[in-house]
């Protein structure tokens, strides 16, 4: 079941990026293709939001909370359960980036982080990073977009709120012993997507 998961959705997101490539290659005055980083971005989240808030709704909460047939855990191997949301994004974004590695004009890179990671790992790093969670977390329903320079090179980079679209969300942070923070409600901005998508020179 893992493996089928992330396929699904690492097919979902290297569709989005050949539609958004084809149809603009389609519109291009001189057959030249050309999208902006931010319609890129946006494009590309509106999928992976999608897939990750059904897997959430309808896989996680519905087998885990209202069927309870079966747990969800960060140890899904060892207890035989299903993997979390934010795991399953995780493997989704390594598996993308290991099969974008061959292809150099699909580049871009994506993650989950938080102000309140559970996993340490999760906390931002760049300033744009922390600037933009902390934007959406004080914005709601917005979008965060800047550019960074990162090892000599410009990025355009894009955060957007990761909300709490289930009780499993909530109960699972809020429960976790690692959690800094504890009283998330259905509908809080628990997190942020980071999109960084490299500019030229």
């Amino acid at each position: 079941m893992k493996k089928a998961s992330i396929s699904i959705l690492a097919l979902s997101v290297a569709a989005a990026a050949a539609g958004l490539s084809v149809a603009t290659a389609e519109m291009s005055a001189g057959n030249t293709p050309s999208i902006t980083p931010k319609a890129m971005a946006d494009a590309l989240h509106l999928v992976m939001d999608s897939d990750r808030t059904v897997y959430t709704q309808k896989i996680v909460n519905r087998l885990v909370k209202k069927d309870k047939v079966i747990t969800a855990s960060e140890h899904f191997e060892d207890e035989q359960a299903l993997v979390l949301p934010a795991q399953m994004f995780r493997f989704g974004s390594e598996l993308v980036a290991q099969r974008a590695a061959d292809k150099p004009d699909v580049n871009f890179t994506y993650s989950l982080q938080s102000l309140w990671p559970v996993n340490r790992q999760n906390a931002p790093k760049t300033e744009v990073e922390k600037t933009g969670l902390q934007f959406i977390a004080d914005n709601k329903g917005e979008n965060y977009y800047a550019e960074e320079e990162l090892g000599g090179k410009r990025y355009f980079t894009a955060v957007y709120p990761d909300i709490g679209v289930a009780p499993v969300c909530v109960s699972c942070h809020n429960d976790h012993k690692d959690s800094p923070r504890r009283d998330f409600k259905i509908g809080d901005v628990m997190g942020g997507v980071v999109i960084r998508i490299p500019l030229g020179s």
